[in-house]
């Protein structure tokens, strides 16, 4: 019964993220990088700080919010080929908030078709662009934490009722961090203005729709456990961030090595780099597979994955087919899809061998 309830303030069960230890190893490179290196560095951090000090602000409205809920920060999610990185799951008595942020630099505009551009001005010019729609990309995270929870249910029927309902149970927040960043939603759909605002505006989003719902209130004990059952979801990835570290380090040249000498925390930095124009080498081979596949899903109008998903290309590039024999051996290529694309993918690994 709620009477027996005791907790009544957030509480985080997950607050550290990925970018935080990004950021500090880059700080350790920063120093001894030189040139265009430096310059890359020195971006990475920069935008990477953006990014950080937005999750920042909202983790701050989170904390001071009065209210009995938990918080997980900067989950991965799994479900086969596909993957979720989601910046904030709240879960509060009654339902789960999924929260994209963005601090976004400029003001952004919704019209009626749910385009978002963002105005802002750059070198006195005043600039106005589209960008993707963070609703968009929200949905599909929300997407593959359904399929996960789908997947767990253990009859027809369970799965059934859990899709029929699960919109009423988890809801979709874009929240732009940017306390400087002006929202004009005038002419966008209703739907869709419920779905983005300000961080300033948080907390009173989740209270208005908390207390709009007519859901039956969690006590402590299963508001915990639902909770817990979402963080043991979580899996640890670092993978997007320790590509762009390693690309860097590839970069790194006999200089900045010497450099390092008789400073341990910077060697330690660079041990074990051996290896780095195999390393650089595989980076750029990932890159132009990746433009292949986007070239021609744009060219036939379909999904990336239709000419190749992420584990398929991991095969690919483990296995190095020569030819289009050994590349039927690789997963997902079939008669169909070697002879419409075979000799341009051969064409690119030969470029690797």
């Amino acid at each position: 019964m709620a009477f027996f309830n005791k907790l009544d303030r957030p509480v985080f069960l997950k607050e550290e993220s990925d970018v935080t230890d990004y950021i500090s190893r880059l700080k350790a490179l920063q120093n001894v990088a030189k040139g265009a290196v430096r310059e890359t560095i020195d971006r990475e951090i920069k935008f990477s700080s953006i990014g950080e000090f937005g999750e920042n602000n909202i983790a701050f409205e989170l904390k001071n919010s009065g209210m009995p809920m938990y918080i997980l920060r900067d989950i991965h999610l799994e479900s086969g080929d596909l993957t979720a990185q989601i910046d904030f799951i709240v879960v509060t008595r009654k339902m789960t908030f999924v929260i994209e942020c963005k601090n976004l630099i400029g003001d952004i505009e919704i019209d009626n078709k749910g385009n978002f551009i963002r105005n802002y001005v750059f070198n006195g010019k005043r600039i106005r662009e589209g960008i993707y729609s963070p609703i968009t990309q929200n949905q599909r995270h929300l997407q593959v934490l359904k399929q996960i929870l789908k997947d767990a249910k253990t009859s027809t029927l369970m799965k059934t009722l859990f899709c029929k309902f699960y919109n009423n149970f988890f809801k979709s927040i874009v929240v732009l961090a940017n306390p400087k960043t002006l929202l004009n939603a005038k002419n966008a759909k209703k739907e869709i203005q419920e779905k983005v605002i300000r961080a300033d505006q948080l907390i009173q989003y989740i209270k208005d729709v908390y207390n709009n719902s007519k859901s039956p209130e969690d006590n402590d004990k299963d508001l915990k456990a639902r909770a817990e059952r979402l963080l043991k979801l979580h899996t640890p990835n670092k993978s997007d961030y320790a590509k762009k570290y390693q690309e860097i380090i590839s970069n790194m040249n006999t200089d900045n090595r010497a450099v390092c000498e008789g400073k341990p925390e910077i060697a330690q930095v660079m041990k074990g780099q051996t290896t780095v124009k195999k390393t650089r080498d595989k980076a750029l081979l990932v890159q132009k597979l990746k433009s292949f596949r986007l070239e021609k899903c744009r060219e036939e109008n379909i999904k990336p994955y239709f000419i190749f998903n992420d584990k398929q290309m991991r095969d690919l590039i483990k296995k190095m087919p020569d030819s289009k024999a050994s590349l039927l051996k690789v997963s997902g290529f079939g008669d169909v899809k070697v002879g419409k694309y075979g000799e341009e993918i051969l064409g690119i690994l030969d470029d690797f061998r």
